[in-house]
């Protein structure tokens, strides 16, 4: 439990995607992939492909009904998550259904997410303070392998996965399930994530906020020790 100012922390949100993990392309990932005009997808296209895959809101490609329903559902469903993205990677020019499912099977793949510098400092110190943790994802599949493969996941009180609970960011209920499920008020509770529309909502039942940047990791070295410095975390 840390005090600052006059607030006091006893718990910390975190968002997963852009926030304490990132999606980064291996170049071996697109080994033989094109797109519909035979063009290795490489370099520029690779990281554009990511970003369309990974951005928390909004649209990113062409839609009609039927994928867009399952673009907005798609952390809600396994199925419609997969229909989605497959869809994305479609209108991104990965057209051959065996490429697609290839690249698809990385996104969902919790090992071929690389944790930011700081993530496991940041954790360590919570755990130090005795500030309980959540992760609290708009996602479709178990992120926990991620934290468990790296000896992470001691230092997480509560995953709370939207495909699990019903409920997406920024929808309040998926936050007050987070925090009742760390048995926190949510005044004294931080939520820190990268999408001011979809974490930010956490403010709207009492929550503060801390918004870090989705930088590539290489680029973002201490945002979330930084975040947690400005509520007095240290």
């Amino acid at each position: 439990m840390t005090t600052t100012g006059t607030s006091t922390i006893e718990a910390v949100l975190f968002d997963f995607s852009g926030t304490l993990f990132r999606l980064e392309e291996d170049p071996t990932w697109f080994d033989g992939i094109h797109d519909a005009d035979g063009t290795p997808v490489d370099g520029a296209g690779a990281a554009e492909l990511m970003r369309r895959m990974t951005a928390p809101v909004g649209e990113t490609v062409e839609f009609d009904d039927a994928t867009r329903h399952a673009w907005r559902n798609r952390d809600l469903d396994p199925a419609l998550h997969r229909q989605a993205y497959l869809h994305v990677l479609a209108q991104s020019g990965v057209s051959d259904p065996q490429q697609a499912e290839s690249v698809y099977g990385r996104v969902i793949d919790a090992d071929s997410w690389t944790p930011y510098p700081d993530t496991e400092a940041v954790l360590k110190r919570l755990a130090r303070e005795s500030v309980r943790v959540g992760v609290l994802s708009n996602i479709a599949f178990d992120i926990r392998p991620a934290f468990v493969d790296r000896g992470l996941d001691r230092y997480v009180d509560e995953f709370v996965l939207s495909f699990e609970v019903g409920h997406v960011k920024p929808q309040p209920e998926i936050f007050r399930h987070a925090v009742a499920s760390l048995g926190v008020d949510p005044a004294a509770t931080l939520m820190v994530g990268d999408s001011a529309e979809a974490d930010g909502a956490a403010q709207e039942i009492g929550c503060c906020f801390a918004l870090v940047d989705p930088a590539p990791t290489s680029e973002r070295p201490d945002a979330l020790l930084t975040a947690l410095s400005a509520f007095g975390i240290r």
